[in-house]
């Protein structure tokens, strides 16, 4: 039996792993442990199989294959989003080709890489801004969804299947919250002055409250991250918030785009010795769990990240089978069924979720 040349599929049944984590530790994700690693490696051992480069032995007609390129992989936000991405596609039969996407990248250039090499099937954008580069997204053969990213005038994305919430108006309900709970000195914790993602348009919704209510903005209250790489890190919450302190700057609220800045504000408002929720009330965004087990807990908007995820696997699913019946019947005409797009474009609503960082009642 060792001279057979065996399939992916039969690998995975082998070595009782499913076939996209085979797929996966065959290219060396970074996500596969070195026990499964070692299982996949003795199979292939043992029965001879060989991949090659372009079609990892398998005919390129026949791959199955769903890019997700993320931007800001180390972002906690997307951690339960890429599970539910890997069932889905496992579920329908379909490899999960993950890719990370530095800051400085253009989304939709690694996409066209990788579709080249990879032959997608279809392509999910997580994070980032890719209606930035319309033309090279125009090049692309797969249907392809952006879920979680920065829909900044639904008029410029009406060509595009989405799946987001609308950062602005949470942010701005966000702000509103801080308001309500009786602050009025409420700084932000931001991206960089050159982001064009959820950043901004968090910024642009905080900038609304004050607006509202009467305020005018603060520079002094408005801490914008150093470093676009590290804007989503618990360091840079930290440091951020060592920052104002040490400005002098009189607040008494804080606004953290992301909870994962928020983790690493209230450590530096503890070792300042400031007292959360007493002296300052603190707020993030995202709605990770770990936010719970905080001390204090922190107050965040949530957002639906299952249902996004699913609703982004569910838009792309029926776009790829649309695509297929197209080509079966000769009428396929371009990546994504513009004329019918309006059906796989989802605006989702946050909650807040008010615990001991910051609560009307106190």
């Amino acid at each position: 039996m060792a001279a057979k040349k065996l399939t992916i599929k039969e690998i995975a049944k082998l070595s009782g792993i499913s076939v996209s984590t085979v797929s996966r530790a065959i290219n060396n994700h970074y996500d596969i442990s070195p026990e499964t690693k070692r299982r996949v490696q003795e199979v292939i051992d043992k029965y001879g199989y060989v991949p090659n480069n372009s079609a990892r032995n398998l005919k390129l007609n026949d791959a199955r294959n769903i890019a997700v390129l993320v931007k800001g992989i180390t972002n906690p936000f997307f951690t339960s989003m890429l599970r539910i991405f890997e069932r889905e596609c496992t579920s329908h039969n379909y490899s999960l080709v993950l890719e990370h996407v530095e800051e400085t990248q253009d989304m939709t250039e690694v996409a066209a890489l990788l579709e080249k090499e990879k032959r997608l099937n279809g392509i999910v954008f997580l994070g980032g801004n890719p209606v930035l580069s319309s033309k090279r997204l125009k090049r692309l053969a797969a249907p392809y969804v952006f879920c979680s990213v920065a829909v900044t005038d639904r008029k410029k994305f009406s060509r595009y299947a989405y799946v987001s919430i609308d950062d602005r108006k949470e942010a701005e309900a966000v702000t509103d919250y801080l308001f309500a709970c009786g602050r009025k000195r409420i700084a932000i914790l931001c991206a960089d002055r050159q982001d064009i993602s959820i950043g901004s348009l968090r910024l642009e919704g905080y900038l609304n409250s004050l607006k509202k209510h009467g305020m005018e903005p603060d520079s002094a209250l408005i801490c914008r991250s150093k470093s676009a790489e590290r804007t989503y890190t618990h360091e840079n919450g930290y440091q951020l918030t060592m920052d104002l302190v040490r400005s002098g700057a009189e607040f008494d609220a804080i606004f953290a785009i992301s909870d994962s800045i928020a983790i690493g504000c209230l450590r530096a408002l503890r070792d300042c010795g400031i007292d959360v929720p007493s002296q300052v009330s603190v707020v993030g965004f995202d709605g990770l769990d770990i936010g719970r087990y905080l001390v204090p807990s922190l107050t965040t908007l949530k957002q639906p990240v299952d249902e996004m995820a699913e609703a982004s696997m569910q838009a792309l699913l029926a776009m790829i089978a649309q695509r297929d019946r197209q080509e079966a019947d000769g009428s396929a005409g371009g990546s994504n069924p513009v004329e019918e797009i309006g059906k796989y474009q989802q605006i989702f609503s946050g909650t807040m979720q008010e615990r001991e960082s910051c609560r009307k009642d106190y």
